[in-house]
């Protein structure tokens, strides 16, 4: 019976320990610090694509010449 309930309580030391490390995992997963830098790695990434990249130029012109259109008129 002695060797049951130390085997029991090693189990739950090897559980708690399992746990323990997959909080500690998960907390790293989830730090609002990491995850802003990397989306803000992917945003950055994805606008240097050069589709995007000039399709916002063009963009942009658009709406400053409509404003500067409407600004002379």
């Amino acid at each position: 019976m002695a060797r049951d309930t130390e085997a029991i309580e090693l189990e739950i030391e090897a559980a708690r320990s399992r746990l323990a490390n997959t909080l500690d995992e998960l907390a790293v997963r989830a730090d609002p610090q990491r995850l802003a830098d990397n989306a803000k790695q992917a945003l950055v990434a994805k606008v240097n694509e050069p589709k995007i990249k000039y399709s916002l130029i063009g963009a942009g012109v658009v709406v400053v010449g409509l404003i500067l259109i409407k600004v002379f008129r």
